[in-house]
């Protein structure tokens, strides 16, 4: 796997073998802390991307390997708080430092700053790293489908489950398509950028949408660049788009993402 996603995940997996922590212990530590207050608990992260018109996951993203810096200085409580304006149903977040340049930090004033639920964006390779997203303050937790195998989609998904965490199962293709569904996936989403090469192919997630049941949240990611697009993926049956880089990039982001939402979702 000669790719951007094998270096991300070797330096990943590099710290999870170093990671001598039970996931048990951990998810008792974040039980307790539920119970006792000090972690609010998760925002429904699925039933808010089912409104009347396709929604919008709207992303918090500094830099990524194949387009370098995208705004590296950007106040994460700040864009929220666009984004809110500009009418996200979600955020997503990127917490990966290496890569791209995110932070726990980021995520956790986003959150606050918006008052929308929010996806912790980044490499799960390990259980801990599902309740760790959970004890930072995330609501939807990413399960790479391309990065994972069937014992881990299953686990990592009801782990999540049983933290009220939502998972969004992420897919590049049919066959993983029919592995995440066959883990449970309840959300799924079909990203049209090949992790193996970041290119971007804008036909991936409309030839893949029939075959997502309808009882199932369908998400498209990258390559969405204005509200053709979003047209597009409303019309092939999605509930939601997640939007990165349009919107980072935007001059004025809430008219940006106005453009982007709201279409008529067909049956699937």
């Amino acid at each position: 796997m000669p790719s951007y996603l094998a270096d991300i995940l070797a330096s990943h997996r590099a710290h999870a073998r170093d990671d001598r922590r039970d996931p048990d212990e951990l998810a008792e530590r974040a039980q307790e802390a539920t119970r006792a207050g000090s972690l609010p608990p998760p925002r429904h992260f699925a039933a808010a991307l089912r409104g009347p018109g396709l929604s919008c996951i709207a992303e918090v993203k500094r830099r990524s390997p194949s387009k370098g810096d995208l705004d590296p200085d950007l106040q994460p409580d700040l864009v929220a708080k666009e984004y809110v304006t500009g009418g996200a149903s979600c955020l997503s977040v990127l917490t990966d430092e290496e890569f791209f340049g995110g932070s726990v930090q980021d995520l956790q004033a986003a959150r606050d700053a918006s008052g929308l639920p929010v996806l912790r964006k980044d490499f799960t390779v390990a259980e801990v790293d599902v309740i760790d997203a959970r004890l930072m303050g995330a609501d939807a937790v990413l399960l790479i489908a391309a990065a994972l195998n069937d014992e881990e989609l299953a686990r990592f998904g009801a782990r999540a489950g049983s933290l009220g965490l939502a998972a969004l199962v992420e897919v590049h293709d049919e066959e993983e398509l029919d592995r995440a569904l066959a883990a449970g996936a309840r959300l799924v989403g079909v990203n049209q950028r090949d992790l193996r090469t970041f290119a971007v192919d804008h036909e991936r997630a409309c030839a893949l949408a029939a075959h997502i049941p309808a009882d199932v949240v369908a998400v498209a990611e990258s390559g969405i660049r204005d509200g053709e697009d979003s047209r597009r993926l409303a019309d092939a049956g999605y509930d939601a788009i997640l939007v990165g880089e349009t919107l980072v990039r935007a001059g004025d982001r809430p008219a940006a993402l106005r453009t982007l939402i709201g279409y008529p979702v067909s049956g699937r």
